[in-house]
Protein backbone atom coordinates (compact mmCIF):
# COMPACT_ATOMS: atom_id res chain seq x y z
CA UNK A 1 0.00 0.00 0.00
CA UNK A 2 1.28 3.44 -0.91
CA UNK A 3 1.47 5.78 2.05
CA UNK A 4 1.94 9.50 2.51
CA UNK A 5 2.43 11.95 5.33
CA UNK A 6 -0.33 12.88 7.76
CA UNK A 7 -0.85 16.06 5.74
CA UNK A 8 -0.98 14.17 2.45
CA UNK A 9 -2.87 10.96 3.13
CA UNK A 10 -3.45 10.36 -0.58
CA UNK A 11 0.13 10.95 -1.72
CA UNK A 12 0.96 8.55 -4.52
CA UNK A 13 -2.68 7.82 -5.32
CA UNK A 14 -4.37 8.60 -8.64
CA UNK A 15 -7.95 9.89 -8.44
CA UNK A 16 -10.49 10.55 -11.19
CA UNK A 17 -13.49 12.80 -10.59
CA UNK A 18 -16.16 13.12 -13.28
CA UNK A 19 -18.12 16.33 -13.69
CA UNK A 20 -15.43 18.26 -11.84
CA UNK A 21 -15.42 21.66 -13.49
CA UNK A 22 -17.90 23.24 -11.06
CA UNK A 23 -19.93 22.76 -7.92
CA UNK A 24 -19.60 19.60 -5.86
CA UNK A 25 -17.34 17.86 -8.37
CA UNK A 26 -14.88 20.74 -8.42
CA UNK A 27 -14.79 20.83 -4.62
CA UNK A 28 -14.11 17.08 -4.51
CA UNK A 29 -11.28 17.35 -7.03
CA UNK A 30 -9.73 20.23 -5.10
CA UNK A 31 -9.96 18.34 -1.80
CA UNK A 32 -8.40 15.16 -3.19
CA UNK A 33 -5.60 17.20 -4.72
CA UNK A 34 -5.03 19.02 -1.40
CA UNK A 35 -4.68 15.61 0.26
CA UNK A 36 -1.89 14.67 -2.10
CA UNK A 37 -3.56 12.72 -4.91
CA UNK A 38 -2.87 13.19 -8.58
CA UNK A 39 -6.34 14.20 -9.78
CA UNK A 40 -7.88 13.93 -13.22
CA UNK A 41 -11.00 16.10 -13.50
CA UNK A 42 -13.45 15.62 -16.34
CA UNK A 43 -15.88 17.88 -18.15
CA UNK A 44 -18.10 17.46 -21.19
CA UNK A 45 -16.01 19.67 -23.49
CA UNK A 46 -13.02 18.23 -25.35
CA UNK A 47 -10.80 20.84 -23.69
CA UNK A 48 -11.42 22.77 -20.54
CA UNK A 49 -10.04 24.17 -17.32
CA UNK A 50 -9.48 21.84 -14.40
CA UNK A 51 -9.31 22.93 -10.77
CA UNK A 52 -5.86 24.23 -9.80
CA UNK A 53 -3.29 21.47 -9.69
CA UNK A 54 -5.55 18.94 -11.43
CA UNK A 55 -5.44 17.54 -14.96
CA UNK A 56 -8.35 17.96 -17.36
CA UNK A 57 -9.84 15.22 -19.52
CA UNK A 58 -12.87 15.66 -21.77
CA UNK A 59 -15.56 12.98 -21.42
CA UNK A 60 -19.12 13.48 -22.64
CA UNK A 61 -20.91 10.79 -20.67
CA UNK A 62 -24.15 11.39 -22.55
CA UNK A 63 -22.44 9.96 -25.66
CA UNK A 64 -21.78 6.23 -25.80
CA UNK A 65 -18.67 6.49 -27.97
CA UNK A 66 -17.14 9.16 -25.73
CA UNK A 67 -17.92 7.11 -22.63
CA UNK A 68 -16.37 3.99 -24.12
CA UNK A 69 -13.23 5.88 -25.14
CA UNK A 70 -12.90 7.38 -21.68
CA UNK A 71 -13.42 3.98 -20.04
CA UNK A 72 -10.66 2.51 -22.19
CA UNK A 73 -8.35 5.34 -21.16
CA UNK A 74 -9.19 4.73 -17.49
CA UNK A 75 -8.23 1.09 -17.91
CA UNK A 76 -4.77 2.22 -18.97
CA UNK A 77 -4.51 4.91 -16.27
CA UNK A 78 -5.33 2.39 -13.48
CA UNK A 79 -6.57 4.93 -10.91
CA UNK A 80 -6.79 4.12 -7.21
CA UNK A 81 -9.88 6.27 -6.67
CA UNK A 82 -12.92 6.91 -8.87
CA UNK A 83 -15.58 9.46 -7.99
CA UNK A 84 -18.59 9.27 -10.31
CA UNK A 85 -20.00 12.75 -9.76
CA UNK A 86 -21.27 13.72 -13.23
CA UNK A 87 -25.03 13.64 -13.53
CA UNK A 88 -28.05 15.28 -15.13
CA UNK A 89 -31.53 16.08 -13.83
CA UNK A 90 -34.87 16.73 -15.50
CA UNK A 91 -38.09 17.45 -13.61
CA UNK A 92 -41.55 16.75 -14.99
CA UNK A 93 -44.68 14.80 -14.11
CA UNK A 94 -44.34 11.20 -15.27
CA UNK A 95 -47.07 11.66 -17.89
CA UNK A 96 -45.05 14.50 -19.45
CA UNK A 97 -41.62 12.87 -19.32
CA UNK A 98 -40.58 11.67 -22.81
CA UNK A 99 -39.02 8.17 -22.86
CA UNK A 100 -35.93 9.56 -24.55
CA UNK A 101 -35.38 11.92 -21.62
CA UNK A 102 -35.65 9.03 -19.18
CA UNK A 103 -33.12 7.11 -21.28
CA UNK A 104 -30.76 10.09 -21.29
CA UNK A 105 -30.85 10.35 -17.49
CA UNK A 106 -30.08 6.67 -17.10
CA UNK A 107 -27.30 6.86 -19.68
CA UNK A 108 -25.44 9.53 -17.71
CA UNK A 109 -26.48 8.72 -14.14
CA UNK A 110 -26.30 4.91 -14.18
CA UNK A 111 -24.86 3.35 -17.34
CA UNK A 112 -21.81 5.62 -17.57
CA UNK A 113 -20.81 5.03 -13.92
CA UNK A 114 -21.23 1.29 -14.52
CA UNK A 115 -18.87 1.41 -17.51
CA UNK A 116 -16.29 3.48 -15.63
CA UNK A 117 -16.43 1.15 -12.62
CA UNK A 118 -15.87 -1.83 -14.89
CA UNK A 119 -12.85 -0.09 -16.38
CA UNK A 120 -11.09 0.65 -13.09
CA UNK A 121 -11.94 -2.45 -11.06
CA UNK A 122 -9.43 -4.92 -12.55
CA UNK A 123 -6.42 -2.86 -11.44
CA UNK A 124 -7.97 -2.05 -8.06
CA UNK A 125 -8.61 -5.73 -7.38
CA UNK A 126 -5.15 -6.69 -8.59
CA UNK A 127 -3.43 -4.28 -6.19
CA UNK A 128 -5.99 -5.06 -3.47
CA UNK A 129 -6.80 -1.42 -2.83
CA UNK A 130 -9.37 0.83 -4.40
CA UNK A 131 -12.10 3.28 -3.54
CA UNK A 132 -15.17 4.16 -5.60
CA UNK A 133 -17.57 6.86 -4.47
CA UNK A 134 -20.71 7.40 -6.52
CA UNK A 135 -22.47 10.71 -5.97
CA UNK A 136 -26.20 10.05 -5.82
CA UNK A 137 -28.73 12.41 -4.23
CA UNK A 138 -31.26 12.62 -1.44
CA UNK A 139 -33.67 11.68 -4.23
CA UNK A 140 -32.10 8.21 -4.15
CA UNK A 141 -33.54 7.85 -0.64
CA UNK A 142 -36.92 9.52 -1.01
CA UNK A 143 -38.81 11.30 -3.76
CA UNK A 144 -41.43 13.89 -4.64
CA UNK A 145 -43.80 14.49 -7.56
CA UNK A 146 -41.98 15.34 -10.77
CA UNK A 147 -38.85 13.40 -9.84
CA UNK A 148 -39.72 9.95 -11.19
CA UNK A 149 -37.03 9.78 -13.87
CA UNK A 150 -34.30 11.35 -11.75
CA UNK A 151 -35.10 9.29 -8.67
CA UNK A 152 -35.22 6.11 -10.75
CA UNK A 153 -31.72 6.82 -12.02
CA UNK A 154 -30.31 7.68 -8.60
CA UNK A 155 -31.99 4.70 -6.92
CA UNK A 156 -30.39 2.71 -9.74
CA UNK A 157 -26.97 4.17 -8.97
CA UNK A 158 -27.41 3.15 -5.34
CA UNK A 159 -28.33 -0.40 -6.36
CA UNK A 160 -25.37 -0.54 -8.73
CA UNK A 161 -23.04 0.57 -5.95
CA UNK A 162 -24.37 -2.01 -3.51
CA UNK A 163 -23.98 -4.84 -6.01
CA UNK A 164 -20.44 -3.88 -7.01
CA UNK A 165 -19.47 -3.47 -3.36
CA UNK A 166 -20.63 -7.01 -2.62
CA UNK A 167 -18.53 -8.35 -5.48
CA UNK A 168 -15.24 -6.63 -4.70
CA UNK A 169 -15.10 -5.92 -0.95
CA UNK A 170 -13.02 -9.06 -0.30
CA UNK A 171 -10.32 -7.50 -2.51
CA UNK A 172 -10.26 -4.37 -0.28
CA UNK A 173 -12.06 -2.33 -2.90
CA UNK A 174 -14.70 -0.27 -1.10
CA UNK A 175 -17.66 1.15 -3.01
CA UNK A 176 -20.15 3.63 -1.57
CA UNK A 177 -22.72 6.24 -2.51
CA UNK A 178 -23.00 9.66 -0.97
CA UNK A 179 -26.30 11.50 -1.26
CA UNK A 180 -26.01 15.27 -0.95
CA UNK A 181 -29.02 17.31 0.06
CA UNK A 182 -29.45 20.97 -0.88
CA UNK A 183 -26.01 22.37 -1.66
CA UNK A 184 -25.04 26.01 -2.18
CA UNK A 185 -23.76 25.88 -5.76
CA UNK A 186 -23.88 28.32 -8.65
CA UNK A 187 -26.28 25.98 -10.44
CA UNK A 188 -28.73 25.97 -7.53
CA UNK A 189 -28.70 29.75 -7.33
CA UNK A 190 -29.30 30.05 -11.07
CA UNK A 191 -32.29 27.73 -10.84
CA UNK A 192 -33.88 29.03 -7.63
CA UNK A 193 -34.34 32.59 -6.39
CA UNK A 194 -33.69 33.75 -2.83
CA UNK A 195 -37.29 33.10 -1.80
CA UNK A 196 -37.11 29.56 -3.13
CA UNK A 197 -33.82 28.93 -1.34
CA UNK A 198 -35.33 30.19 1.90
CA UNK A 199 -38.18 27.72 1.46
CA UNK A 200 -35.69 24.89 0.90
CA UNK A 201 -33.68 25.87 3.96
CA UNK A 202 -36.83 25.83 6.09
CA UNK A 203 -37.19 22.08 5.38
CA UNK A 204 -33.65 21.25 6.54
CA UNK A 205 -33.25 20.61 10.28
CA UNK A 206 -29.91 22.46 10.29
CA UNK A 207 -31.64 25.45 8.63
CA UNK A 208 -28.97 26.06 6.01
CA UNK A 209 -27.61 24.80 2.72
CA UNK A 210 -24.59 22.52 2.62
CA UNK A 211 -21.36 23.92 1.25
CA UNK A 212 -19.63 21.98 -1.55
CA UNK A 213 -16.55 21.63 0.63
CA UNK A 214 -18.57 19.72 3.24
CA UNK A 215 -19.53 17.12 0.65
CA UNK A 216 -15.94 17.00 -0.60
CA UNK A 217 -14.52 16.42 2.88
CA UNK A 218 -16.65 13.32 3.41
CA UNK A 219 -15.97 11.96 -0.07
CA UNK A 220 -12.23 12.40 0.51
CA UNK A 221 -12.50 10.50 3.78
CA UNK A 222 -14.42 7.64 2.17
CA UNK A 223 -11.81 7.54 -0.60
CA UNK A 224 -8.83 7.66 1.74
CA UNK A 225 -6.93 5.44 4.16
CA UNK A 226 -9.23 6.34 7.06
CA UNK A 227 -12.04 4.29 5.54
CA UNK A 228 -11.20 0.65 6.11
CA UNK A 229 -14.60 -1.01 6.62
CA UNK A 230 -17.43 1.05 5.12
CA UNK A 231 -18.71 -0.35 1.85
CA UNK A 232 -22.01 -0.85 0.07
CA UNK A 233 -23.64 2.12 1.81
CA UNK A 234 -25.68 5.10 0.66
CA UNK A 235 -24.72 7.89 3.03
CA UNK A 236 -26.80 11.09 3.06
CA UNK A 237 -25.12 14.46 3.64
CA UNK A 238 -28.25 16.51 4.08
CA UNK A 239 -28.39 18.27 7.45
CA UNK A 240 -30.97 15.74 8.64
CA UNK A 241 -33.45 16.28 5.77
CA UNK A 242 -34.09 12.62 4.92
CA UNK A 243 -34.77 11.74 8.57
CA UNK A 244 -37.66 14.19 8.97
Amino acid sequence: MISGSVNAPLAGRIAVVTGATRGIGRAIAERLRAEGARVVATGRAASGEAPEGCEYRGADLSDDASTQAFAAWLGELRPDILVNNAGINKLAPIAEMPPETVAALHRVNVLAPMQLCRAVLPAMRERRWGRIVNVASIWSLRSLPGRAAYSASKFGLDGLSAAIAAEVAADNVLVNCVSPGFVDTELLRRMIDDKGIAELVSTVPMRRLAQPGEIAAFVAWLAGPGNTFISGQNLPIDGGYTRT
